[in-house]
């Protein structure tokens, strides 16, 4: 498996960043107008969770290099899908610039981080079938 030595998805710098993100995403929320909560707030909360679910689901199909792609690319879609919300809600008045643009980065820096992770899934993935 590579020089790794990291044995859990949750060690991955990728998914603590994410998780964090996503733990922000949450609380900052809590703030948005109520009437935003089966919309805006449902959304930008279940698409920074799911970048953090699909790191996890790559994670266990590194035995198929192509499976653990698809799913690093879902999470990296949806890190997409969650500045797409960010500029929403930037938009609508419901973050400050500061943190909009905090949250943007570091949502670009995971984008950055799962790229490279797509580029050389040998570095992860392993094939222990004979």
């Amino acid at each position: 498996m590579g020089d790794s030595v990291i044995t859990n998805f949750k060690d991955l710098i990728v998914y603590k960043k994410a998780f964090e993100q996503a733990l922000k995403i949450f609380h900052i929320t809590k703030t948005f107008p109520k009437d935003e909560q089966y919309s805006l707030t449902d959304q930008i909360r279940r698409s920074s969770r799911s970048v953090c679910a699909n790191i996890g689901e790559a994670w266990r199909k590194r035995r198929y290099p192509l499976h653990f792609v698809s799913k690093l690319t879902d999470a990296d879609s949806e890190t997409s899908e969650t500045i797409i919300w960010l500029d929403f809600a930037s938009e609508c008045g419901y973050l400050s610039s500061t943190v909009y643009t905090e949250l943007v980065s570091e949502y670009e820096q995971i984008g950055k981080i799962l790229g490279a992770m797509i580029l050389t899934p040998e570095k992860f993935c392993y094939n222990d079938r004979k």
